[in-house]
């Protein structure tokens, strides 16, 4: 029996391995990959590479076996997503694993944006399986704002059509610290069970603006504009139409408080306070 986290060489995928190497020896968890040689790293700190891909189901079924706690970290690729997790499902399901995490989002079936629907339709996948179940329901990452301050720094603005609405965001590191809680821990308190994760504090855009113009020692001001403006914004800056209208959907969603949930579910299970936002923008600002 191992501990398997698919997508193990993104960026969630990696903090993932980090923290569970922190906890269990290197030789119960299990990376599957899709390139050998992008996680050679992995590899070389003693973590089993099993090598499959999401959109080839035949490589799957040699990536799971009988008593493994698998970490389904969702696709990348939005609008494959649903066929791909499907192949993961049925190969897990085969191999008859003792427990399925999946990283959904905030809210699972309530959730009210168009990025919610595959990873709501993956939930319903993996009932209908009858797979030992863990839903963790991860909100925003703080990092995608924080990864983005170059523009910022560089208009003085920041631009979005949020309005007032907040944020409960927590850092990639948070939610790959809660994803190794529930694959570690007895699994009779996380099987069958969905967890709401999102920051222990929810923030505004002007709350963001202001903290990047402290930290920076510039003036940044937060400028809220309409859907459509943001997105033609957003399509000028060379930003894909297809992904532009993903972020504007997720900042409506925003306005209206889809993300500002705050259940408490993930400091519960890391332990300790979610990472503030200013401490990720003082990390990124030193960092660029």
């Amino acid at each position: 029996m191992s501990i398997v986290v698919t997508g193990a060489t993104g960026q969630l995928g990696r903090l993932v391995i980090d923290a569970l190497l922190a906890t269990v020896p290197a030789a119960s968890v299990a990376a599957v990959v899709r390139n050998k040689e992008k996680a050679a790293d992995l590899a070389e700190r003693g973590v089993e590479l099993r090598i499959a891909d999401y959109s080839r189901p035949e490589t799957l079924a040699e990536a799971f076996e009988a008593g493994d706690r698998v970490l389904l970290i969702s696709g990348s690729e939005v609008g494959q997503r649903v066929a791909q997790h499907a192949a993961v499902i049925a190969a897990a399901k085969s191999a008859g694993v003792a427990q399925l995490a999946y990283t959904g989002v905030l809210g699972g079936p309530e959730a009210d944006f168009d990025l919610a629907d595959e990873h709501k339709e993956t939930e319903r996948l993996i009932l209908a399986s009858g797979l030992p179940y863990t839903f963790l329901r991860n909100g925003w990452y703080t990092e995608n704002y924080t990864a983005n301050l170059a523009p910022v720094l560089a208009h003085g603005a920041v631009v979005s059509n949020a309005g007032e609405g907040r944020i409960a965001s927590a850092t990639r590191a948070d939610y790959a610290a809660a994803a190794a809680a529930v694959l570690t821990g007895p699994a009779e308190e996380h099987v069958n069970r969905a967890y709401e994760l999102s920051g222990d504090t929810a923030w505004s855009f002007a709350e963001y603006a202001a903290e990047v113009a402290a930290q920076s020692g510039r003036e940044i001001t937060y400028t809220n504009v309409p859907a459509e403006a943001h997105l033609a914004i957003l399509t000028g800056a060379g930003v894909p139409e297809f992904f532009a209208a993903i972020l504007v959907d997720v900042n409506r969603a925003a306005e209206h408080g889809a993300l500002a949930v705050r259940t408490g579910d993930l400091s519960r299970l890391i332990g300790r306070p979610t990472t503030p936002i200013a401490v990720t923008i003082k990390e990124a600002l030193a960092a660029s």
